[in-house]
């Protein structure tokens, strides 16, 4: 399609294969329902001899401990089409990624011998593709020896936790079923569920083959099946398929994505112009360290926004049922994110880690990654109860986790999915950066995942150094030329010796300066109109983060807020089956750049006469539900259904932004509340350096501004530290 992608009118919960135009074979059920029970542990699994296999397992059986669990006391409203129960469940699994999702009736001979007796009576199957291993020359060919089937049971298991936990906040029972720890016969509810047919003892998916892994998850909640594919479903990879049969993912963009090496990612990244140093000012001897009491959300922990934003900081983003479904998982994560170091490391080649260590990122399913030194202001100055933190790891592996176009497509940004989009991809993040640092440690480097729930560096330095962006109007957020900022972020950091990337430039300065969608489009009045400002060092758009946290904080008709990410002109599919005016335009954005002044404010007229930033409600695939004292329900105070406000105008100069430079923070080691100091942040505002007037400060060697300096700690005495709140505690 011209202006839009391929997949505009598909619906989410038909997946990214085309099953729903295959014909199907309703007898097959009966012939299933006969098939002898199986015994349990009929399916033997793989020894676990790698290093990368064993994090694996050992990640799956950390999610393997929320495969069971209580339901809500009350079942939430749902419609009685059983139709759309089905949709929201499939929608969900490939939000999260699932390769396919399909539902059935369990028949009785499904259950393993001897498994207790249950009330269980459909299943919702998930099918997780192989991930594919790295060229033989490539050292992660060896790391992956043996982690195909690991790192796609690893997934599966994921999802499959992730979705149960999901119903039973939606008031029903419901039990993960998982490799090596199952009641039923996974294989043949997936072959009931349409997503593989029977090839002698193997099952095959019609687009995938044999690579794949299941897992499934057991319920009282009445659904609507789907139906047996047909052996001859498994005829399928025709022309249709190559081109992208009703929305699907296209067989010409499986094969371009297989055809590049395991070390790229799926984006061109390596055609961007590469650049010494960030296309923004950084004063790298001015920019202070800052502790993580002083981020906004930790604050609001403490009270220093007050009663109301202390309270919802704890349920912000988990008050849906499908977001508070990952909240477990994540806390479970935390205490793994470091460990011991095998005695000896094996490989010092920095150029052919950084290769490896690339490939194995996308392996486990990171979108893009890149690498960087980690500078002296990246780390956090002091933990959340005050306790310094001197930097111990050289090099920070940066990945960004896609939150997904589809999904964005069908929200508005701020509405009931908004948490679930972030928890998901820091949940993902989590996995990702938590096995790969279990297995560099295990090869005998130290390493350290660093995530939302608990992170020793600020994310956005490290992505601007590990070349996957440029800072965007939205402020303290960056942009990917590819996926623009619909993405969040996980790092590992690791002295394991690393060819590191360089900064990129692909004119987003420019066109941040003439685009003011984000700032227009703000539900809150966040993002500046103005010009560039420098802030603690930094050369920004800076954005009224008080205002921001509040509005996210206790945003009472959705659970946080992504309306900048969802509105942005860049948050587009740029590939093989993404609109061909897009394509064009980010072609003509990477190797035209001297175009961008023309070019920009005919393209951002363009997308709004298009409607893109506009909600689709072919893509909503969820319910809008709200926990409200633990019970799902029709959310009290509505939903936001925001879409473009075209017609809003601001004066820049009338726009009052408040800004908290390092000298207004908190100590870094007070438990208690500490009032933010409104008027004297919108002061502090206009006293803010032009970029222009920080160049000519540094080079007369005039003086730190004192708004750079951050508040000290107070004395130490006797007074003990409280317990540091965290929403993950």
């Amino acid at each position: 399609m011209l202006w839009h992608p391929r997949s505009q009118n598909r619906p989410c919960h038909l997946g990214p294969f085309p099953l729903e135009s295959l014909r199907r074979d309703g007898t097959i059920i009966a012939a299933e329902a006969e098939r002898p029970r199986r015994a349990p542990g009929s399916v033997v699994e793989p020894p676990l001899d790698e290093p990368l296999a064993r994090a694996c397992a050992h990640y799956r059986s950390i999610f393997a401990q929320f495969a069971e669990g209580a339901p809500a006391a009350a079942r939430a409203p749902l419609p009685d089409d059983l139709e759309r129960c089905a949709a929201d469940l499939k929608g969900s699994a490939y939000f999260l990624d699932a390769s396919g999702a399909g539902i059935c009736r369990i028949v009785p001979n499904a259950w393993l011998e001897g498994a207790p007796e249950c009330q269980h009576t459909h299943a919702l199957v998930i099918l997780v593709e192989h991930p594919r291993r790295p060229e033989a020359d490539n050292l992660a060919h060896d790391w992956t020896r043996g982690a195909t089937g690991a790192a796609a049971e690893l997934r599966a298991t994921e999802l499959a936790c992730c979705l149960a936990a999901y119903v039973r906040q939606l008031g029903f029972a419901a039990r993960a079923h998982t490799a090596g720890d199952t009641q039923l016969d996974i294989e043949r509810l997936a072959v009931l569920a349409g997503l593989a047919v029977r090839r002698g003892a193997v099952l095959e998916h019609p687009y995938i083959g044999a690579q794949f892994s299941l897992a499934a998850i057991s319920t009282d909640y009445e659904l609507a099946c789907d139906l047996p594919l047909h052996a001859d479903a498994l005829k399928a990879r025709g022309f249709a398929y190559w081109w992208g049969v009703r929305g699907a993912r296209s067989g010409r963009e499986r094969n371009r994505r297989a055809r590049r090496a395991s070390h790229l990612s799926a984006y061109p990244m390596e055609t961007v112009k590469r650049v010494a140093r960030p296309t923004t000012l950084i004063l790298d001897d001015e920019v202070p360290r800052v502790p993580k009491r002083a981020a906004f959300f930790q604050r609001a922990l403490h009270g220093d926004l007050g009663d109301k934003a202390k309270r919802e900081r704890t349920r912000f983003a988990f008050k849906t049922p499908l977001a508070f479904a990952f909240l477990e998982l994540i806390r479970a994560l935390v205490k793994y994110q470091n460990g011991g170091v095998a005695a000896r490391p094996e490989s010092s080649d920095p150029a052919a880690n950084a290769k490896a260590i690339k490939s194995l990122s996308y392996f486990l399913g990171a979108d893009l990654t890149g690498i960087c030194e980690i500078p002296r202001y990246a780390w956090f100055s002091h933990k959340e109860n005050g306790t310094e933190i001197p930097p111990y790891h050289r090099y920070a592996v940066v990945m960004l986790i896609d939150q997904g176009y589809d999904t964005m497509e069908g929200a508005s940004g701020d509405d009931w999915v908004s948490g679930g989009q972030s928890m998901r991809a820091y949940l993902r993040g989590a996995e990702i950066a938590g096995v790969m640092g279990e297995f560099l440690r295990a090869k005998g480097f130290p390493a350290r995942a660093q995530t939302n729930a608990d992170s020793d560096v600020l994310h956005i330095p490290l992505i601007l150094w590990a070349g996957l962006g440029e800072l965007s109007r939205i402020g303290e957020l960056v942009l990917n030329p590819f996926v623009g900022p619909r993405f969040k972020s996980v790092v590992l950091t690791t002295d394991l010796p690393l060819a590191v990337d360089q900064p990129i430039d692909f004119g987003l300065q420019t066109f941040c300066s003439k685009c003011f969608k984000c700032a227009r489009e703000c539900p809150c009045d966040a993002i500046p109109f103005r010009d560039k400002v420098m802030f603690n060092g930094y050369e920004i758009w800076k954005p009224d983060v008080e205002r921001c946290t509040r509005y996210r904080l206790t945003n009472a008709k959705g659970a946080a807020c992504g309306r900048c990410m969802k509105t942005c002109p860049l948050n587009k599919v740029v590939d093989a089956d993404g609109a061909l005016a897009t394509r064009i335009a980010s072609w003509l954005g990477i190797h035209a750049m001297w175009l961008k002044p023309a070019l920009v404010p005919v393209a951002a007229a363009l997308d709004d006469w298009l409607g893109n930033g506009k909600r689709n409600p072919v893509k909503k695939w969820w319910f809008d539900h709200e926990i409200v004292d633990g019970v799902a329900v029709i959310p009290p105070k509505g939903t936001n259904a925001r879409d473009l406000d075209l017609g809003r105008k601001i004066d820049p100069a009338a726009q009052k932004m408040a800004v908290y430079p390092a000298s207004a923070m908190p100590p870094p080691n007070e438990v208690g509340a500490v009032a933010v100091d409104r008027k004297a942040a919108l002061a502090a505002a206009e006293h803010l350096e032009t970029p222009a007037e920080a160049r000519r400060r540094t080079a007369s060697g005039a003086p730190v501004p004192l708004q750079y300096c951050p508040t000290p700690p107070l004395e130490e005495t006797a007074r003990e530290r409280a317990a540091v709140p965290n929403m993950y505690n």
